[in-house]
């Protein structure tokens, strides 16, 4: 009877980590969701939103990359619990600053030390969950986490829309001081306590690099997430730059788009958790939605003329096909030994999300080639977009199945 209890998926462990990825998110889209108005009221020009929302956008997610590798490592050279402390009290004092500022560059310096914070936090809490779970349940305490704290964007715009930006800023940063003092009822891995008795190597960044094998599937591990990131920080986030270009009947707010999405992505990760369940396998469900990601990037650039429900609609769907995040990050996680597993959990997803800044350079440069128009901006987003999914494709071949895999091994030298 105990072998099939799920009680271990409702643990203090689970539901906190689901909590702290609510808050995550919460303070990880808000940018998005205010950036027009924000920008707008520390007196950025209209025909300058797009270009200014992109500079900062890109601080943050630099952020994000830097803050991947340092909680990474923290996480396993010191424990999980110091990451899931640290990075919170980071991002949260980052977040009720931004309340306060009154230019572009102190936006981007914000959302910049934002970022390192809000990076720790995902990776840490799948990769305690993964570990303080039996093998059974794995699959569905990483799903539970991701739906949970997908949830964040849904708040975010609700809070954007009925408060000023400053105050949905300190609102964030003050969910993340609750859950902050929430946290100190959770305990360590037990699987983390027992690699420290042992002379081995913990939370080497450059492990990684030195063996041909491990190296392979860390990229394989971090790009087969690039599409989910491509249609965030890009499609979503600009989104009413691409209404504008559909000619969509009306005005699309951002925030909405983004809560649309986030809808979709957490249906889209509940299914897809069950699925591999169901299956046994975690790659073959991620191809599907990779497949399907491919056909709603084609819906979203090419149906002009929608109206402004339609157009939330394919927000919807469009997040729903990218709901492998779940499984991205747990697939991460898997591939390595206890020693190296947060530093891979936590800097896969945070490379994916620094990955937009290497996107809307490109998505910025190849519109400007075709012209600058609305044209240019459909078929520029395209030729990106279809260029991350070949890249997913690819990757996925680098990974190895890790459904039923044993957490309870380290890598060696």
């Amino acid at each position: 009877m105990e072998q099939r209890s799920l009680k271990p998926l409702f643990s203090v462990p689970v539901i906190v980590a689901a909590l702290g990825y609510f808050v995550d998110i919460y303070d990880l889209l808000l940018f998005s969701i205010v950036r027009r108005t924000s920008l707008s009221s520390i007196g950025v020009p209209d025909d300058q939103l797009l270009v200014q929302g992109e500079f900062v956008l890109q601080s943050q997610m630099i952020g994000l990359l830097l803050g991947g590798i340092i909680w990474g490592v923290m996480g396993d050279k010191k424990g999980r619990l110091s990451v899931l402390f640290g990075s919170i009290l980071l991002y949260s004092l980052a977040n009720i600053a931004n309340g306060f500022v009154t230019t572009v560059n102190q936006y981007a310096i914000l959302r910049f030390i934002g970022g390192i914070g809000l990076a720790g936090e995902l990776g840490a809490g799948i990769t305690l969950v993964s570990e303080v779970l039996p093998t059974r349940l794995r699959g569905y305490g990483t799903t539970l986490v991701a739906t949970i704290g997908l949830m964040g964007a849904v708040l975010a715009n609700f809070i954007a829309k009925k408060f000023d930006w400053q105050i949905a800023y300190f609102i964030g940063g003050g969910l993340g001081i609750a859950l902050l003092i929430a946290r100190v009822s959770i305990f360590e891995s037990g699987v983390f306590l027992k690699l420290k008795e042992k002379v081995v190597q913990r939370g080497n960044f450059f492990q990684l690099f030195t063996n041909y094998a491990r190296f392979k599937k860390f990229i394989g591990s971090v790009f087969i997430g690039l599409p989910i990131w491509f249609v965030i920080g890009i499609l979503i986030t600009f989104s009413p730059e691409f209404a504008k270009a559909l000619q969509i009947d009306g005005v699309i707010s951002a925030g909405d788009a983004v809560m649309y999405s986030y809808i979709g992505l957490a249906v889209g990760d509940l299914v897809s958790g069950f699925v591999s369940q169901a299956f046994r396998s975690r790659k073959k469900v991620v191809l599907l939605y990779v497949i399907i990601t491919t056909a709603m990037i084609l819906v979203y650039l090419f149906t002009p003329g929608r109206s402004v429900s339609n157009f939330y609609l394919t927000c919807f769907l469009l997040g729903v096909s990218i709901g492998y995040w779940a499984l991205f990050v747990t697939m991460a996680a898997e591939q390595f030994g206890t020693n190296l597993r947060s530093t891979v959990a936590t800097s896969a997803p945070n490379f994916i999300r620094g990955m937009v800044v290497p996107l809307t350079l490109s998505f910025r440069f190849i519109r400007e080639q075709l012209g600058g128009d609305s044209n240019a901006v459909i078929f520029g987003a395209l030729i990106v977009g279809l260029a991350t999914i070949v890249i997913a494709l690819l990757a996925l071949r680098l990974v190895a199945e890790t459904f039923s895999r044993d957490m309870n091994f380290v890598e060696e030298d």
